[in-house]
């Protein structure tokens, strides 16, 4: 297998990604709790849908959860802890919605905004150290 990018390269794509990570906990003050891909997943899916959704559709976001009462027990920490809110669906009595607090909503602008200076800074870093490959 021919590698496109030499090794320090590689390295600091693992190092924006520590740095990431580290940025990852501090929108949970510390608590390694929702240090998890469940909650990547169920958060992010959240943020991106900006409207609440149904509390299935929620619980799909969890990809590498496989078992739909596990990926509750995520989605109902989430809400005790109060990064989410759970509330009624005013169309099917039958289903409830999920929502990121305005406060989680924030606390994850700012980790994105973060993690995108920390791409861009990474990648100067990488092109730095060239030659780069021609194709993407």
């Amino acid at each position: 297998m021919r590698l496109r990018y030499s090794e320090g390269q590689r390295t600091e794509y693992l190092v924006m990604t520590e740095r990431i990570g580290r940025y990852w906990l501090d929108v949970f003050r510390g608590d390694t709790t929702f240090y998890s891909a469940a909650y990547w997943d169920l958060f992010t899916g959240l943020w991106r849908a900006r409207e609440p959704v149904r509390k299935t559709d929620a619980l799909g976001f969890m990809k590498a959860v496989r078992s739909a009462h596990t990926a509750g027990k995520y989605a109902d920490a989430a809400i005790r802890h109060g990064l989410v809110v759970e509330s009624e669906n005013p169309e099917d009595a039958r289903s409830k919605l999920l929502s990121l607090t305005a406060d989680m909503r924030e606390r994850l602008d700012a980790f994105l905004d973060h993690a995108v200076s920390e791409v861009r800074k990474s990648n100067h870093a990488i092109e730095v150290m060239g030659p780069l490959p021609e194709e993407p």
